[in-house]
């Protein structure tokens, strides 16, 4: 005679909830999260309650599939809002200021950034005669050319001493 297996069911809804925690810890999707806790709260609960395992089942995938669509967008939500779009690397370099290096010659010549990086730089809708030393700011990067224009200067600026 086989032994009544249904006696250790709760043992297989902790082995399912802790792999589904592992493949949470892999993902970071919340998806797994909310399987885990529907598992440990509907089969794991209603196990504990003596209930048939058919009912288990149903009330695993019943508090998983709302978890699922109630806590999980929630969750998510309040993770993406804290996360800022901050430009880095090459993205970062447009509206840095530089100086300039090597004169423009027919658009093309040489700056210093403020971050310290020399590099080629095409001059866009600003005068050709541009002195070396004089104050630019970074409008674009396109390739290793970055595209640079003379600052307008603020009429809030009180410029006459």
């Amino acid at each position: 005679m086989l032994p009544d297996l249904t006696q250790y069911l709760w043992i297989a809804w902790l082995v399912l909830a802790l792999i589904f925690v592992i493949v949470e810890l892999l993902t970071l999707e919340f998806t797994f999260l909310m399987l885990a806790a529907g598992t440990l709260v509907g089969g794991l609960g209603t196990n504990l309650l003596s209930a048939p395992w058919w009912l288990q089942v149903a009330a695993a995938a019943g508090v998983s599939a709302l978890l699922l669509f109630t806590i999980r967008p929630l969750l998510l939500r309040a993770l993406h809002r804290s996360s800022a779009l901050i430009p880095t690397n090459v993205d970062a370099l447009a509206g840095t200021g530089a100086r300039v290096l090597v004169p423009f010659i027919e658009g093309a010549g040489s700056v210093k950034l403020d971050n310290g990086e020399t590099w080629t730089a095409r001059l866009v809708d600003s005068p050709a005669d541009v002195a070396v030393g004089t104050r630019l700011i970074v409008r674009a990067v396109r390739g290793a050319t970055v595209e640079v224009t003379v600052p307008v200067p603020d009429p809030k600026e009180n410029t006459h001493g």
